[in-house]
């Protein structure tokens, strides 16, 4: 009977990941209103917004100021939809779902890995329809490696996000999360440097910056434009990352021994 019983609870291969698994939680995440709205309506509209002005045509790099725009756009998209897609987590909670799936044999590793390409694909959807909506306005101008290169660095570092959304997911009750969430991430987008250059802010301000974790990752997403890229840029968003990683791992944890 021993041995029927540990066979049953066996964890399968991967710990339960699977592609089943993997659409079902992305078909779930695109169904949800909400979630379509962070993912296509926002970021277009800020790209539409912040894209537009006029005079943004002087040289930054080896592209315009539209570009400088249209990159920091993409990546604050990215990085609200990824958190966004992580703190539904919080939900699940409230629902009784994670309970349930603690009680089967899926690993909790497995369903992180789950959420992370969730969170990923969904982050690059939006920064697909930031860039997309970039080439129909045709006001940014950079070399074509540029427009990939910013994309792709965007992407990576949503996953910075993405661990902030699942550790104030497991900290946070039920739809409270976002509430948090949102206006948290526009806080830190005008503090990191995302939406207004930092050269156009006073010194206390800049000096505060370099403390956020948009401004790392804001620096790298603009680097492959602005050839420039701080050191110290490199440490915050690598820190930040550790940080987020290790808070949701954390969290999970104390939310998994409850079984």
């Amino acid at each position: 009977m021993s041995n029927v019983l540990v066979d049953a609870r066996r964890v399968p291969p991967l710990g339960g990941f699977n592609a089943t698994l993997l659409r079902l939680e992305l078909l779930r995440m695109l169904r949800n209103r909400r979630t379509v709205v962070f993912t296509l309506i926002l970021p277009a509209f800020l790209a539409l917004a912040f894209g537009g002005q006029s005079g943004w045509q002087e040289q930054v790099g080896s592209g315009n100021v539209a570009a400088y725009i249209l990159l920091s756009m993409a990546l604050y998209g990215a990085a609200l939809t990824s958190a966004a897609t992580g703190s539904m987590v919080a939900m699940e909670r409230a629902l009784g779902w994670s309970r349930q799936l603690r009680l089967t044999p899926l690993h909790p590793v497995a369903y992180v890995v789950v959420k992370t390409i969730v969170a990923l694909a969904m982050g690059a959807l939006a920064i697909a329809v930031v860039l997309v909506v970039g080439l129909i306005m045709g006001k940014a101008e950079m070399p074509a490696g540029v427009w990939v290169g910013g994309g792709l660095l965007a992407l990576a570092c949503t996953m910075t996000f993405a661990a902030l959304g699942v550790f104030i997911g497991y900290v946070v009750p039920g739809e409270n999360a976002m509430q948090i969430l949102g206006p948290g991430l526009a806080l830190l987008s005008f503090l990191g440097g995302v939406f207004i250059p930092l050269d156009q802010y006073a010194a206390v301000v800049r000096d505060i910056a370099y403390w956020t974790p948009m401004y790392g990752v804001a620096e790298i997403v603009r680097a492959p434009l602005t050839h420039e890229l701080p050191w110290y840029a490199v440490v915050n968003a690598v820190g930040w990352l550790a940080l987020f990683i290790a808070g949701a791992a954390w969290r999970m944890g104390k939310d998994t021994a409850r079984v």
